[in-house]
């Protein structure tokens, strides 16, 4: 399928919004090129209650989401990864409630730094998240009247899990799966190669529903993320052609490939582009003079 994106959201800042049967958005008021309108925490339940993804430490948020909340018990606080806008609010939703906080695991590259890099992402990071239960992939939380499934989905950053809600065919697909845009896939934080395997493995589930961590639903989910996957093997042809044509920086390609983008998301678009190469030069596409890396210079194979 060709794919489309649905721009069409509206936050509802400061209230909660039904999305599913005992499922409520809260959309925390953080909007920018990179979170869309903001950043959207789920509360899940009737009587005692789970949250996924808490979101930024914003206290705008915070009361929201106790509002939402209304005094009812909350068990478990569940984080899909650890970047800024989804993570940081899990220490004070802990402290006001006593719940849990389960994640895959603290903040960690997809592959180590390499002599001289720095990491571009490190200031997006929740270096401090630490959970108190890690998940394993296809870990079952049981809860009052739910229960959630762990479904790791690595790429756009290497901790990053989705959560199905068992039953239901909804999963909470966080930053992996987003109808508004494209998951930012950044080296060293994140792997082309993990993300396009997340994304098969999404694909093979069949869930019916995803409720992402920004912007709205994604209502026919296995067929958007087919468009998905063929849009990254398209860009991977775009950079191939790039360098068989001539270009052998980064910044060039951005140029030609990325001409119709906001130049705001240049820098992110020169790291996408940066881990379609590491995933080329791997696979023996394209070469590079010690590893890809962002100043690099890339040359066709064959």
């Amino acid at each position: 399928m060709a794919l489309k994106f649905d721009t069409s959201f509206d936050p509802a800042y400061g209230r909660g919004v039904t999305v599913a049967l005992e499922v409520l958005r809260v959309t925390a008021k953080n909007p920018s090129p990179f979170t869309f309108h903001g950043t959207n925490s789920y509360i899940i339940g009737r009587d005692t209650l789970a949250v996924i993804d808490p979101g930024p430490d914003d206290e705008a948020h915070f009361q929201t989401l106790l509002k939402v909340i209304a005094n009812r018990p909350v068990s478990h606080i569940f984080v899909s990864h650890t970047h800024r806008d989804h993570s940081p609010l899990a220490a004070r939703l802990k402290a006001r409630t006593g719940a849990a906080v389960l994640a895959e695991g603290p903040h960690r590259p997809a592959r180590p730094l390499r002599i001289g890099e720095i990491n571009p992402l490190d200031a997006s990071a929740d270096t401090g998240f630490a959970p108190d239960v890690t998940l394993p992939d296809d870990t079952l939380v049981e809860g009052d009247g739910w229960t959630i499934r762990t479904v790791l989905t690595p790429g756009h950053t290497a901790n990053h899990a989705a959560f199905a809600l068992e039953g239901t065919g909804i999963l909470f697909s966080a930053d992996h799966v987003m109808a508004w845009a494209t998951s930012i896939v950044a080296p060293p934080d994140g792997a082309m190669a993990d993300y396009m395997a997340s994304l098969d493995k999404l694909i093979a589930r069949g869930d019916r529903l995803l409720l992402p961590g920004h912007g709205g639903p994604v209502n026919a989910p296995r067929s958007f993320m087919r468009g998905l996957k063929t849009h990254r093997k398209m860009r991977e042809r775009a950079i191939l052609e790039r360098i068989r044509g001539g270009d052998r920086t980064i910044p060039d390609m951005v140029k030609a490939i990325y001409r119709d983008t906001d130049p705001r998301l240049h820098g992110a678009a020169g790291l996408s582009v940066l881990a379609h190469l590491e995933d080329l030069v791997a696979r023996g596409l394209v070469a590079t003079q010690g590893d890809p890396a962002i100043d690099g210079v890339f040359v066709p194979v064959g």
